[in-house]
């Protein structure tokens, strides 16, 4: 029997006999054992007392005796000292990574640090130093404001940076922070929409002023010894993570490389600026197919952009033109190699040489894009999502060129292989005067070099 009910019952005939001492139940405190069992009190003489202590005695004791063979499991009892036990109290990682932490590193302490360990720490974590950091959280600070989050915003903005720099899933991103994986989910797609909308037309522009399309065919000249260079275009597959099965058409997204992907196509100039972006095909797309269904494509093609600096070149009047390799069609407005395996006469193979030191612009750009903002890598959002996180990323890459940020190390691409495609019927005039263009800048190159 519970020694607590012993105790109990004890205190109970105790009562008992301070409350009618003419019916003892306890025998005297002098009295032998064998004599308290060879003359107990009799139940009868507890029924005639007068007293009302034995009955209140006997209702007492049998609740208690009921309780006793009938013991009810209590509950565990969770200790509020250790954060371990109180599965209310957050885990040490996500303390780390509070709001409060966060405050008391972004306030109190960055201005007490030295800018260039202040600096390499905030890149550390999140991608791009402190200022850079603020110039983003300024700018959209507004438009999170309005969709009337929980979280601050500088703090919704710091934690889906980390998820683009270190390439975290949401559940990884989720334990860390303390949240649900559909809130950061929810948070990350905000943010990379913003920074894909309201952003982009601020930090990716075509260099259609007099000033910015001087500055930048001079920058490709001093480059690359050719005249009138505005830009550099490539097209790079980035990894998905995971397909759909419900996917329509799931094989078209399957690169050549033999991974899911989407396709990004980018123009950048000679500092590594991206100046137009494309998503809009499936990885199993090549470069000319993507090109053709870009907007940057057809408002060349139509005549929409204008770009007011021609030079004379050999008799050819040239107007700005971007450089890409052998798999995208050769234009007035997009000149191409003669080869890629220098098979061409002296003048091409120096001309091929020229426009490849043009292309590495872009080539190192994406390098440089896909080595700091490593979700890119292996995209691990929803397809949905996909795009618009490839050109957030795009915009976080054209904000740290403009800041002069830190190069990372960069994402080496595979090589590229392919046929030249084929010429439609609508690009045969563009096609023709790209041909007299490339032909001119291959001679005057060569015969400049040949004279030196």
């Amino acid at each position: 029997m519970d020694q607590s009910f012993l105790l109990m019952l004890t205190n109970l005939l105790h009562l008992h006999n301070h409350l009618d001492p003419t019916t003892s139940l306890l025998s005297d405190s002098t009295s032998s054992y064998s004599s308290s069992v060879a003359s107990p009190t009799s139940p009868t003489s507890l029924l005639t007392s007068t007293s009302a202590a034995p009955l209140l005695f006997f209702t007492i004791a049998s609740v208690l005796s009921y309780l006793a063979t009938h013991p009810h499991k209590k509950k565990p009892r969770t200790s509020t000292s250790s954060p371990n036990n109180n599965p209310s109290s957050p885990s040490p990682a996500a303390a780390e990574f509070s709001v409060s932490a966060f405050r008391a590193l972004s306030t109190e302490h960055i201005w007490a640090m030295e800018a260039p360990l202040r600096d390499a720490q905030w890149r550390s974590l999140y991608g791009l130093s402190y200022p850079v950091f603020t110039t983003v959280v300024d700018k959209l600070k507004p438009y999170i404001t309005q969709s009337q989050l929980s979280l601050p915003s500088d703090y919704a903005v710091a934690m889906v940076l980390s998820r683009l720099f270190h390439g975290f899933s949401a559940k990884t991103l989720a334990t860390r922070y303390g949240l649900e994986p559909y809130l950061i989910s929810k948070i990350t797609n905000m943010v990379t929409r913003l920074l894909a909308t309201k952003l982009y037309p601020e930090f990716i522009k075509i260099p259609v002023s007099r000033r910015r399309l001087v500055e930048t065919t001079q920058g490709f000249q001093e480059l690359t010894s050719l005249p009138n260079i505005c830009g550099a275009i490539d097209g790079t597959a980035v990894r998905l993570q995971h397909l759909p099965s419900e996917t329509v058409n799931s094989s078209m997204y399957y690169s050549r490389y033999g991974f899911p992907s989407i396709l990004l196509q980018v123009v950048a100039d000679h500092k590594k600026i991206f100046w137009d972006v494309c998503v809009k095909a499936p990885g199993g797309f090549d470069d000319a197919t993507h090109f053709r269904d870009s907007l940057l494509y057809n408002r060349l093609i139509s005549g929409d952009i204008v770009w007011d600096k021609g030079v004379n070149v050999r008799g050819e009047h040239v107007m700005p033109y971007i450089v890409g390799d052998w798999c995208f069609p050769l234009l007035s407005f997009l000149l191409t190699p003669f080869s890629g395996n220098r098979t061409g006469s002296p003048a091409e193979n120096a001309y091929d040489e020229a426009l490849l030191k043009g292309r590495k612009m872009v080539e190192e750009a994406i390098g440089l894009l896909k080595g700091r903002w490593k979700i890119l890598q292996n995209l691990n959002v929803g397809l949905s999502h996909a795009p618009q996180t490839v050109v957030a990323c795009c915009v976080l890459h054209n904000l740290c060129q403009i800041a002069r940020e830190p190069e990372p190390e960069l994402w080496r691409e595979p090589e590229e292989n392919g046929s030249p495609p084929r010429v439609l019927d609508n690009e045969k005039s563009f096609y023709y005067y790209g041909g007299s263009a490339r032909q001119a800048l291959a001679d005057d190159l060569y015969q400049r070099l040949s004279s030196r």
